[in-house]
């Protein structure tokens, strides 16, 4: 049984881990040319949407100044452009995500969170607003947000699967989810129902390692989950192999047809293969979705 003592413990481990993994996320991102995505479009799309409290990063010259000087505060004039600049990112941080079959290569988790923030990285350079979804960290573009991503993302969660965080939703955002997405995907559905509902358009980045796809049992085996709250013991591992090999097929059809109805997109990476790559497609596939 995990304790919260032992639980705190773990999380401040993983927590110390997050400068690195911003190094590597900044050298990744660094690998990737910005093209035409992410670059502010003034006059675009001009009307006015909201009043907010200016944030660190804004420029001065987005200051409403006739709003601002009646009160003690100082407000932007936010347009309609500027809210589909926002890019909402969940990261699973389940122990489902922590699997690896080989020590030459990353966990799930690790490579979705560099994955994730090399992204952040480059849509804030860009001059994009991103954050979590949820409440804890609405959309910025300052440097600093970028500090607060990695601690997050190095926090794990206590689940055996990580499920996909919909309150907050920003009309007319885009997003990126980015899991195994071997858990319920009633919650997956409902999170881009919602999402749907509010206009938000977004990429589902499956992470799988290698093995998750070519199921290399064989005999005597015992299945655990990382989280060590579901096992399986079999004799011969080899006959459960197609069957198990149709239902993760299931499962990915289902994952795109679920974007397909909801106007998102679907990419899959396994661990072993080229994060650059990865991060490529990712990038473009958002700059697909804001035309």
């Amino acid at each position: 049984m995990t304790t919260p003592q032992s639980l705190r413990q773990r999380a401040e481990s993983e927590a110390a881990s997050f400068p690195p993994l911003l190094a590597r996320a900044e050298h990744l991102a660094g690998t990737v040319l910005l093209g035409d995505h992410g670059r502010r479009r003034a006059g675009l799309g001009d009307d006015f949407w909201q009043y907010r409290p200016v944030q660190p990063g804004d420029p001065r010259r987005w200051i409403d100044w006739r709003r601002s000087a009646r009160s003690d505060d100082r407000f932007v004039r936010e347009r309609e452009w500027q809210i589909a600049q926002s890019v909402m990112l969940w990261v699973d941080q389940a122990a489902s995500m922590r699997f690896t079959s080989d020590d030459k290569l990353p966990e799930k988790s690790e490579r979705a969170r560099l994955l994730a923030l090399a992204t952040a990285v480059l849509l804030i350079r860009g001059g994009e607003r991103v954050g979590l979804t949820g409440t804890l960290l609405p959309p910025r573009r300052a440097r600093n947000q970028i500090l607060r991503l990695a601690e997050f993302f190095s926090v794990p969660d206590a689940g055996d699967y990580g499920v996909p965080e919909h309150r907050a939703m920003i009309p007319n955002a885009r997003a990126l989810f980015v899991s195994d997405f071997l858990g319920d995907l009633k919650e997956v559905e409902l999170g881009l129902t919602k999402a749907a509902d509010r206009g938000m358009r977004g990429i589902l980045l499956q992470v799988l390692d290698p093995s998750e796809e070519a199921f290399p049992f064989k005999g005597r085996t015992i299945f655990q989950s990382v989280g060590g709250t579901l096992s399986h013991e079999t004799l011969k591992a080899s006959d459960l192999r197609d069957r198990y090999l149709q239902r993760l097929a299931e499962r990915k059809d289902r994952l795109l047809t679920l974007c397909q109805a909801t106007g998102w997109q679907y990419l899959l990476h396994h661990t072993d293969a080229s994060a650059q790559t990865a991060l490529l497609q990712v990038y473009q596939a958002l700059d697909r979705g804001t035309s």
